[in-house]
């Protein structure tokens, strides 16, 4: 039987820049909401939020479980007043008004997309690599509804491309891999999820990328049962 006539059972995702984007206006708004918050200048404040993200983006991949999580934000956030010189006592007011799911929107269609695949029968995965809290981001930009199974890589203990991530997803979706079609913008996660038997396509909403998925909607006829 060949791949394009294989049943298709199962849909996954990745979540960011596929489903749902950063977006970057929202950091003006936490650094106007901390100048009047604090009495801090605005611009310094945007400096900061940006200088501490690039610089602990990656320190999150040892993280199992929401209270790790927790316990990174927490730290996290008394490095960001300690460089907004404010006392540790700011930090919860700083991190509360503005959590990590603040950032995020979701890509436009989303919710029209994963809908049409749900009536269709299709299952709905989402497979990040990102912290434990994957859930309460997907219900951020009100996605959740529409996703049958969430995984981070995190809790899994093994990142995309790893093989086992994606058998993993596969597993807890029910579905062979061979039953699954998944998107994402990274190279090298369509080349890992390939190589386990997915069908997979490379999405790049930004549209820089020849013969890549340039919109979330592509992924619809792509996924004819």
């Amino acid at each position: 039987m060949s791949e394009a006539s294989l049943p298709l059972r199962a849909v996954l995702f990745d979540r960011d820049d596929t489903i749902a984007w950063t977006d970057p206006s929202v950091y003006r708004e936490a650094a106007l909401w901390a100048a009047g918050h604090f009495g801090l200048d605005p611009r310094a404040v945007g400096r900061a939020l940006q200088a501490q993200w690039e610089e602990r983006a990656f320190g999150w991949w040892h993280l199992r479980s929401e209270e790790d999580e927790a316990q990174f934000w927490t730290e996290y956030g008394l490095e960001l007043v300690e460089r907004l010189g404010l006392p540790p006592s700011a930090a919860p007011d700083l991190m509360a008004a503005f959590p990590y799911e603040r950032y995020m929107k979701p890509v436009e269609g989303a919710r029209d997309v994963l809908g049409e695949l749900r009536n269709r029968g299709l299952k709905i995965g989402v497979l990040s690599n990102t912290l434990p809290s994957i859930g309460r981001t997907l219900s951020a930009v009100g996605l959740d509804d529409l996703v049958d199974v969430a995984l981070a890589t995190c809790t899994l203990g093994v990142h995309k491309p790893e093989a086992q991530a994606f058998l993993l997803a596969a597993d807890a979706l029910g579905v062979r891999p061979d039953e699954v079609l998944f998107i994402d913008d990274k190279a090298e996660n369509i080349a890992g999820a390939r190589a386990v038997g997915m069908r997979a396509e490379l999405i790049d909403l930004r549209g820089q990328t020849p013969g890549a998925l340039h919109d979330l909607r592509a992924v619809l006829p792509l996924a004819a049962r």
